[in-house]
């Protein structure tokens, strides 16, 4: 019994998920010292920790919005059930985000208020998401949320606080964020989207309406490949254009798991008890895919 409210536990913290928000700060500081040499250490510190707790929010709310609609009634792992108190739950989640949120404006104050604009407007998206009254991610629209989120808005941000030459007359980097954080955020974007898999059922039942009930899961799991090469293929291009360093084509690391995920959902797209920790897999190509980067980055300034 107390193993198994462990193991419901570990579902319900889903530590490897945090990666999503640690591995776009990393990439931001890899960019700034192969660029300019170094990084604001206190900046990547401060902003690490604010974008985990943003993301802690994310998930307790997407948790509390679900089980008003009754999506997650037999997801036992969800921290509703599993603690059965909404308002403390609540209380919880928005603590995080105001904490994250003060982080962010103390680094705002020290370097260009655009930064804690940017990071709001990811937070709304991501209550857009989920929250009531708008719920897009029943309309199918969560991923193309995540991608804008943890794409263009969260690299453009981190870049501003971790460039060293950035001020207040510093302009928002739009270009570098696309290039640099396209990829990834597309990785990103991939876990979202294999995590409505084994739920193909329950998301129909509550009107949800995700890609997959729009898609089936056999179409939707020819999609992945398409996925993963349009990732591959887009990282290769900006290493090509001179961008990034060559060094970057260590992103081709996370192949293996690549092709597992690809393997997994080809072979069993119908089976859910087989494919529910298919987003995990995903989880661990999108991490490794940002190493992979981080590293080329890295050896790109050593060298």
């Amino acid at each position: 019994m107390i193993q198994e409210e462990k193991k419901l536990w570990r579902q319900a913290i889903k530590w490897p998920l945090y990666s999503v928000a640690v591995i776009p700060i990393f990439l931001c500081a890899g960019f700034n010292l192969f660029l300019y040499g170094e990084t604001r250490i206190f900046n990547f510190i401060g902003f690490t920790i604010a974008s985990i707790l943003i993301l802690f929010w994310e998930n307790l709310t997407n948790d509390l919005f679900d089980s008003e609609t009754g999506v997650d009634e037999f997801k036992f792992h969800s921290v509703v059930n599993l603690i059965n108190n909404k308002k403390l739950i609540s209380t919880i989640a928005y603590s995080s985000l105001l904490i994250g949120l003060f982080i962010i404006l103390l680094i705002s104050l020290s370097v260009n208020i655009k930064i804690i604009l940017l990071v709001i407007t990811c937070c709304f998206l991501g209550y857009l998401y989920q929250g009531p009254p708008f719920r897009l991610g029943y309309l199918g629209l969560g991923e193309p949320l995540c991608w804008i989120a943890f794409g263009p808005l969260a690299f453009a941000a981190s870049l501003l606080a971790l460039n060293p030459l950035s001020n207040n007359l510093s302009p928002i980097p739009w270009r570098d964020s696309i290039l640099l954080g396209t990829g990834p955020a597309l990785a990103i974007t991939l876990v979202l989207f294999c995590s409505h898999f084994h739920q193909l059922k329950e998301d129909k039942k509550y009107g949800k309406l995700s890609p997959l009930v729009f898609l089936g899961s056999k179409r939707a799991s020819k999609f992945i490949p398409w996925i993963i090469i349009s990732i591959y293929i887009f990282q290769l291009y900006v290493i090509c254009i001179g961008f990034l360093p060559p060094f970057c084509l260590l992103y081709f690391l996370s192949f293996n798991n690549a092709l597992k995920l690809v393997n997994l959902l080809k072979n069993f797209y119908n089976h859910p008890s087989k494919i529910k920790n298919c987003k995990f897999i995903a989880i661990k190509f999108q991490t490794i895919n940002g190493i992979g980067l981080f590293l080329g980055l890295f050896i790109g300034w050593l060298f």
